[in-house]
């Protein structure tokens, strides 16, 4: 090789690469400030269409409950709540609602509230649903399908145990004002083996996807059979679940997961943050206007 011809070679690479680097040196500190600038503007749009939400959860109301827990409460109690929430400018909103707004598809309204009622029980068509009517709220409904299934099956109306049947299911979805959802098949139990959705001890990766999977669709079934609608959301019992729990749920399809941790709810162009949504649990012997305090103002 002609050692002239290989030192110029040499030279002009070394030449490109100095103006190469001296480009480098002028437009990173420029792209570095649009990215910033990006992720600043991205921020602030986010911020910008960030709702926060509070979600209500209910369970069984009574007309005159003789027996106090913190699970029941009284069918005025439910009204007052439902007054307060319609005078100081809440407006009830469906988790289809919730769903649009992260893919947005829609806007919410100022003020949203999620209510959900968990179990299935009778008590709440009996005298929560005509409430809802009456006040043109909407509420979540999740049954245990295993009881409504038995319930279904027997004539037996007491609204101190009974769980509705599918027939009053079918009545309130078809309402328009009310969403069932899936509050597992046969998977809420405080006892050992199993204490909600979590792991039995011993019980293997493997089996475990298949015994939760197998129990959450038979719910999803029964529930589209009945009602002509699929549920796109997962309520917790008893807000128990293990470390795998959310993955395999998200991968039947879910798109929302609500826990029993109280806390208000940040909700965002993103669909993600729709799973492990926190709730406050409705408890008697307090004010509407104490109860709703406890969250209002943590609220922007």
């Amino acid at each position: 090789m002609n050692i002239q011809y290989f030192l110029k070679s040499k030279a002009k690479k070394i030449k490109i690469a100095l103006i190469l680097t001296s480009i480098s040196a002028i437009l990173m500190p420029v792209l570095c400030t649009i990215l910033k600038s990006q992720k600043v503007n991205a921020d602030e749009q986010n911020e910008k269409f960030t709702v926060e939400l509070p979600v209500i959860m209910y369970h069984l109301i009574l007309k005159n409950p003789k027996n106090k827990n913190k699970f029941t409460i009284a069918q005025s109690t439910f009204e007052e709540d439902l007054k307060y929430i319609k005078s100081n400018g809440y407006t009830t909103v469906s988790i289809k609602n919730l769903i649009d707004f992260t893919e947005g598809k829609e806007n919410l309204p100022p003020k949203p509230i999620l209510l959900t009622f968990d179990d299935g029980a009778y008590n709440n068509y009996l005298y929560a649903f005509p409430l809802a009517k009456k006040y043109k709220a909407k509420f979540v409904f999740s049954p245990i399908a295993h009881e409504t299934e038995k319930f279904s099956e027997i004539d037996d109306e007491n609204p101190n145990y009974s769980h509705a049947n599918w027939d009053q299911i079918k009545e309130m979805s078809d309402s328009g004002l009310v969403e069932i959802q899936n509050h597992t098949y046969n998977m809420h139990s405080r006892k050992k083996p199993r204490i909600g959705c979590t792991k039995k001890f011993g019980e293997s990766d493997e089996a475990y996807e298949k015994n939760l999977s197998q129990d959450i669709k038979k719910s999803q079934d029964l529930i589209e059979q009945h009602t002509g609608k699929r549920p796109c959301a997962f309520f917790y019992p008893f807000g128990a679940r293990g470390k795998n729990s959310e993955k395999i749920i998200k991968s039947l399809g879910f798109k929302a997961t609500f826990v029993c941790e109280s806390k208000v709810n940040k909700l965002t162009i993103d669909p993600n943050c729709l799973y492990s949504m926190g709730r406050f649990l409705r408890t008697p012997n307090m004010s509407s206007e104490k109860f709703f305090s406890q969250f209002e103002d943590k609220i922007k």
